[in-house]
């Protein structure tokens, strides 16, 4: 897993600079024309309709911790979710991230003593945005630092028992 981060990070990265390249800061001009912008209809289909949310997650789960059983996402705008989301608890997981932010994310230190208790098989993979900054990890309920790194996150991911 160590090798993912960066190469997901320069895949991120990538993709923001070539959208950045793409922007157009007056709208209905291109920037390399000086011709008048298109007809309302014919504009309307090539721009979006809103700006991405700055926290875009992908969900993944393995209830067995083999096969994936369930997936979905979840999109923010700050504390607050945007669109739908098959996410437990979507208004309980934006509050999350917006307060915890990428730090929800991080395996516990080396040094960190992990109580050894197995709350189950499940796990989960999350891979995306979170306040703009690109995240991937992976959750299990394998130990006691584990099964909270869950809960954290639990309206994102459900209960870390719920899915034996």
């Amino acid at each position: 897993m160590p090798n993912r981060l960066p190469r997901t990070v320069l895949a991120f990265a990538a993709a923001a600079l070539l959208l950045a390249g793409c922007a157009d800061s007056t709208p209905g001009t291109s920037p390399s024309s000086s011709e008048p912008a298109s007809s309302p209809a014919s504009s309307a289909a090539a721009s979006p309709a809103a700006p991405a949310a700055a926290t875009s997650l992908s969900v993944e789960l393995m209830a067995d911790g083999e096969a994936v059983t369930d997936s979905w996402t979840l999109e923010c705008d700050g504390a607050n979710p945007v669109g739908e989301s098959g996410a437990p608890d979507p208004a309980a997981a934006c509050s999350a991230l917006a307060e915890g932010g990428t730090g929800l994310f991080a395996e516990p230190g080396s040094d960190v003593a992990c109580t050894m208790q197995y709350g189950g098989p499940q796990r989960a993979t999350v891979s995306g945005t979170v306040d703009g900054k690109a995240v991937e990890a992976e959750f299990a309920a394998s130990d006691g630092c584990q099964i909270s790194r869950w809960e954290a996150l639990s309206g994102l991911l459900g209960p870390a028992t719920a899915a034996m």
